[in-house]
């Protein structure tokens, strides 16, 4: 018989928590374990299971005849505090680098041509009058429907609003369709008139709520942040200097010795009486104390079919938009825009192939050789899917036709790259949060198992790292109160 001393020994065995997915998510969610395993002192191993043969999900950056190209992402935004805090925290303070601000500028296509998009527009609302009097992306009539915003009253009704119905309310149908939608659909590829408003732009929710007329709310709240802003280190955007790469490199160096694990796709997870099972494709099965689930929700929902087929229904209602993002770069000699800004977006009502296009060269330093403007074009998501259908000839083709009409550009590019991501954006559709809270009551009933990533309360790199870090303490807290056992 073993004695109380070698039982509390077993008790205090090692706990494992699988980490199913390689994305942001997952690997903030894998570091963030080790970290607390570390802190606190408990023997935890942590793996991560990706089933693809690398890590980073949409986030990859290559290089190429002196060229740093960016297929995913290019940058996080620094407002939300949590990727800057990892990458500090990680070692990469150094490495982070600012835009160039001497170009923060965002340019709106208008018949057929680039107009600057009014100084102090943030998103769906104006802050400032002139600049908005003196602008060419909207006409008079749209200018003059902008300010009746000052005088309606708040909406009356309760539940979520369509971000679409919400600008044409307040703001009029000019202001959704020629910079609420591109600009927004520049962040979410969405469909306005399908997407939640408070799941997605809660700040002009509670603007509404609060100040009644949008401008006014905005005009005080800019006014307040302006003084509280003095000092700022980072600019809105934050990139490394060698690409978001990195990050995810960074990241996994970190990690122990062999906890990473790709080409592993996972089967089905199922509770066992102390844990829970991982049955994966093509190996040996795994017993774990936790699991993360940190791949797209429609991809985890066959996983935890059979342990909670509600639940699973419940992620696989979450649509998913896909993309492509075009690298083309041209002597900056053969431009005859003075491409002084971060890039432009494309309103759905030009009838373009092109979302939006940013200005790579210029809105980082060290992205193209001298003399070489470097341009990422963006096309198809949930408004354009079709446009996917086109092979990679083709939608180049449809990126150097805009682009070049649209900056003046003659001759062919002298660099190219098309990469594709299907089934890779969440859309947060009306509703979104009613889902994800229902989705959130169905894991209270399995205490162990978590969930991560962009598909629930944030699309963007900073959301992910939050939320791959927020279910790593949750279940570390949880093997804590069970004393690791």
């Amino acid at each position: 018989m073993s004695s109380p001393s070698a039982r509390g020994a077993q008790d205090r065995r090692t706990s494992r928590i699988v980490v199913v997915g390689g994305g942001i998510a997952g690997l903030a969610a894998a570091h963030r374990l080790v970290e607390l395993g570390r802190d606190q002192a408990c023997p935890l191993e942590v793996v991560l299971l990706e089933a693809s043969t690398r890590l980073g999900g949409t986030i990859r950056t290559e290089r190429a005849d002196g060229f740093l190209l960016e297929a995913g992402a290019d940058s996080f935004i620094s407002e939300k505090p949590w990727a800057l805090a990892l990458a500090e925290r990680i070692g990469l303070g150094p490495r982070l680098r600012r835009t160039d601000d001497r170009f923060r500028r965002t340019y709106v296509v208008r018949g057929g041509r680039l107009r600057p998009l009014p100084d102090g527009f943030l998103l769906l609302a104006p802050t400032r009058a002139w600049p908005v009097l003196a602008s060419r992306v909207f006409s008079w009539r749209g200018k003059l429907r902008l300010g009746l915003d000052l005088a309606l009253p708040r909406r009356r009704a309760n539940g979520d609003e369509s971000l679409g119905s919400f600008v044409r309310r307040r703001l009029g149908k000019e202001a959704l369709e020629r910079v609420a939608q591109p600009l927004v659909g520049g962040i979410y590829t969405a469909d306005p008139d399908r997407l939640s408003l408070a799941a997605t732009m809660p700040r002009f929710l509670a603007l509404e709520r609060e100040h009644r007329s949008l401008i006014i709310g905005l005009r005080r709240t800019a006014r307040r942040e302006t003084v509280g802003a003095s000092g700022v280190r980072w600019s809105l955007f934050v990139t490394l200097a060698g690409g978001m790469e990195e990050l995810v490199t960074a990241l996994a160096t970190r990690l122990p010795a062999g906890a990473v694990r790709l080409a592993t796709p996972v089967a089905a997870v199922t509770p066992t009486g102390r844990g829970w099972r991982i049955d994966l494709q093509d190996a040996p099965p795994l017993e774990a104390d936790g699991v993360v689930l940190a791949g797209p929700a429609p991809r985890m929902a066959p996983v935890i079919r059979d342990v909670d087929p509600s639940l699973a229904g419940l992620l696989e209602g979450i649509a998913y938009a896909s993309s492509a993002t075009i690298a083309v770069a041209y002597p900056r000699a053969a431009i005859r825009h003075p491409l002084d800004g971060f890039g432009f977006v494309v309103p759905r009502v030009e009838r373009r192939a092109v979302l939006a296009c940013t200005f790579s060269s210029v809105k980082y330093p060290e992205r193209a050789p001298d003399g070489i403007a470097l341009l990422r074009v963006f096309v198809g998501g949930a408004m354009q899917a079709d446009l996917l259908a086109e092979d990679d000839r083709g939608l180049l083709q449809l990126a150097h036709r805009d682009v070049a009409a649209l900056l003046g550009i003659t001759g062919e590019p002298v660099l190219s790259r098309v990469w594709r991501h299907p089934g890779t954006m969440p859309q947060y559709d009306v509703g979104h949060l009613d889902r994800v809270a229902a989705i959130e009551a169905r894991l209270e009933a399995l205490p162990g198992l978590a969930l991560a990533g962009g598909a629930y309360r944030g699309v963007g790199i900073a959301d992910c790292v939050r939320s791959g870090e927020a279910a790593a303490e949750r279940l570390s807290a949880r093997l804590e109160g069970r004393g690791g056992g």
